[in-house]
């Protein structure tokens, strides 16, 4: 928290430096355009709003978490991460930050990256009692096997993702299979997506490991279950995330931070618009919703930028000045 707060005082004092620069000497600033669709797409709401409300020269540039981390961190170079999942870069971001070469900004994903096990919204309605991973698990009846009604199913993730082997150890440790429920291996991320497709149109139940944001979650209302234990890191490390574990406890997936990080030349250019830097998020529903849309009209990155600032004025005008809103409106 210190060091979030330093770099937030810092960021403030390089920018106000330059507060009273006209927008128009932003500059030169590149984003990096991460391989994900919901990193994708913020990418092009920040070109959009810093080129038409700041009056900056954007270039996007392929990104990945670790690659784009380096390069920032070594040459300064992309000057914006806007969907940057920190975890994995947790100690090195910390040094750089304290060494003043990156500031994190705002929480781009405002209740982080979220994974668990999920049920369908209307299954929850229907049956209030079931508020944990427990409680569903005292109801094979209501998420049967596919060709199987007689057993229960917990869906898993495709071969070669963290997330199988934590699932797998997951349904071990609560003790699934003595509850009439049987591990169900999804061939690919499509047919994981099919399998709640499928139970939605069959108006079935279904339990099983997913994550958010996605465009599944934006189509399809899907309650996350609470496993009843808060997330122990050292399991998860010793045990949870751990192929064939003998002894796995009940533990609860992580919450991903997922910040947006800057370059330290970034806020000596940029100047106000560092301040939409600082504020910029949205919530995991509005990130599905925006999938979903994607997904329906086989849309781009920046339409589905696009889509978001002529339909969601209310969330990225809190973002900005009036002014700058009122550019960027301008030009929809």
């Amino acid at each position: 928290m210190k060091k979030t707060i330093a770099a937030i005082f810092l960021a403030a004092g390089i920018h106000a430096l330059a507060g009273s620069a006209e927008a128009a000497e932003c500059g030169n600033v590149s984003i990096a355009e991460m391989n994900w669709a919901s990193a994708g797409i913020a990418a092009h709401v920040d070109k959009f709003i810093l080129e038409r409300g700041y009056g900056c020269s954007v270039t996007l540039v392929a990104g990945d978490t670790v690659p784009t981390f380096a390069s920032m961190n070594d040459k300064g170079e992309p000057d914006v991460a806007p969907e940057l999942w920190i975890s994995s870069v947790r100690t090195p971001l910390d040094r750089a930050i304290e060494e003043g070469r990156l500031i994190q900004g705002a929480r781009m994903l405002a209740e982080g990256g979220v994974e668990g096990w999920w049920m369908p919204k209307s299954v929850a309605d229907a049956h209030p009692d079931i508020r944990t991973v427990q409680d569903a698990l005292k109801h094979l009846e209501l998420f049967p096997a596919p060709g199987d009604s007689s057993k229960g199913a917990i869906h898993n993730c495709p071969a070669g993702w963290n997330c199988r082997t934590s699932t797998a150890n997951l349904f071990k440790a609560l003790d699934a299979e003595k509850a009439g429920f049987k591990l169900v291996n999804s061939d690919s991320a499509a047919a994981l997506d099919q399998s709640i497709a499928d139970a939605f149109e069959k108006r079935t139940g279904w339990l099983g490991y997913y994550w958010a944001p996605t465009a599944t979650l934006g189509k399809y209302q899907m309650v996350r279950l609470s496993f009843g234990v808060d997330h122990d890191k050292t399991e998860w490390d010793r045990c949870t995330a751990v192929p064939d574990c003998p002894n796995p406890k009940v533990n609860s997936y992580p919450i991903s931070d997922v910040f947006t990080v800057v370059t330290r030349s970034f806020t000596e250019k940029a100047g106000v618009a560092m301040d939409y830097m600082m504020v910029r998020e949205w919530d995991n529903a509005t990130v599905n919703k925006i999938l979903a849309w994607m997904d329906r009209n086989r849309a781009t990155n920046m339409d589905a930028a696009r889509y978001f600032l002529q339909n969601f004025q209310d969330i990225w005008g809190n973002w900005v000045r009036p002014d700058v809103a009122e550019k960027v409106k301008a030009a929809l």
